[in-house]
């Protein structure tokens, strides 16, 4: 799950609201494309995978699941490998911040954009749909405490639970979503611009995945839809990476030339494992 959503987002941050002359010319998965505008270093993974990997180092550490002990996650993974990829604002936020108590007394929680559902994903691992729901929102709540933050998030994470569980079709995907998490049409299928709310970037997730049966061309659908699209391929791929219908054909390309630095590829591949194993 880790390893392919790192490259999801990696990939994606080449083209996250870029013209749409670059996705026609580049989005074929030959390589990491350099962004326009931005300074990420190609193959380089943004905020998304970082705090994914705070959220599965706070699972794998079986710490009590706390807003004080997920905000000194966050802070821990930014401070030992500071990167560009946070908005400008965040970013300026963690630099000055020095732990999670900080981090919960000086935060601006009532954002609804895509933070709390990009970093979701490993929460899908926990046995009972109730357990991810009750994770995904204390987790949502710290940066993202409004309803339309909250239930992106628990969208999220349900994805990845529905896939790695075996709960259900893919193609019902949307439906199982519409159950637990009630009020949007997850069901209906995206087909626009992906915007900065997290619940758009969820929608097309779930779409991109209901609609393609193996990895790559699933990478390629979530980028074809323009705007957010990092977002979407961080959350799309984390699920498909564990669900059984979806052929696992990521060119070896794309996880050969992922960053490899001390929290990179290596280090994704060994705790992917660990989350994993706590399937029960």
């Amino acid at each position: 799950m880790l390893l392919e959503l790192a490259i999801g987002d990696a990939y994606g941050a080449g083209f996250e609201y870029a013209d749409i002359e670059l996705i026609k010319q580049h989005n074929n998965l030959f390589n990491y494309v350099k962004h326009p505008r931005h300074k990420l270093i190609p193959g380089s993974y943004t905020d998304d995978t970082q705090m994914s990997i705070a959220i599965a180092e706070m699972i794998i550490s079986k710490e009590p699941w706390t807003r004080e002990n997920l905000a000194d996650k966050f802070v821990e993974a930014f401070k030992r490998d500071e990167r560009e990829g946070y908005s400008r604002r965040f970013y300026d936020f963690l630099k000055q911040v020095k732990s999670g108590k900080q981090f919960l007394a000086e935060i601006t929680w009532t954002s609804d954009k895509s933070g709390a559902a990009m970093r979701a994903a490993p929460i899908g691992i926990f046995p009972t749909i109730k357990e991810v729901k009750e994770k995904a929102t204390i987790q949502a709540a710290i940066t993202h405490n409004t309803s339309d933050g909250i239930d992106a998030a628990i969208a999220s994470a349900l994805m990845s639970h529905y896939c790695i569980y075996n709960l259900g079709k893919k193609s019902q995907l949307g439906k199982f979503i519409e159950t637990h998490v009630p009020g949007k049409s997850w069901s209906e299928p995206w087909e626009q611009k992906v915007g900065s709310k997290g619940w758009m970037s969820v929608r097309a997730a779930i779409t991109a995945v209901q609609r393609n049966d193996k990895m790559s061309s699933l990478l390629i659908d979530c980028i074809n839809f323009t705007g957010d699209v990092d977002t979407v391929a961080t959350i799309a791929l984390a699920a498909g990476s564990c669900s059984q219908e979806i052929v696992q054909d990521l060119p070896e390309n794309l996880e050969l030339l992922l960053e490899n630095g001390k929290y990179g590829r290596d280090y994704l591949i060994v705790l992917d494992r660990q989350l994993m194993a706590m399937k029960t």
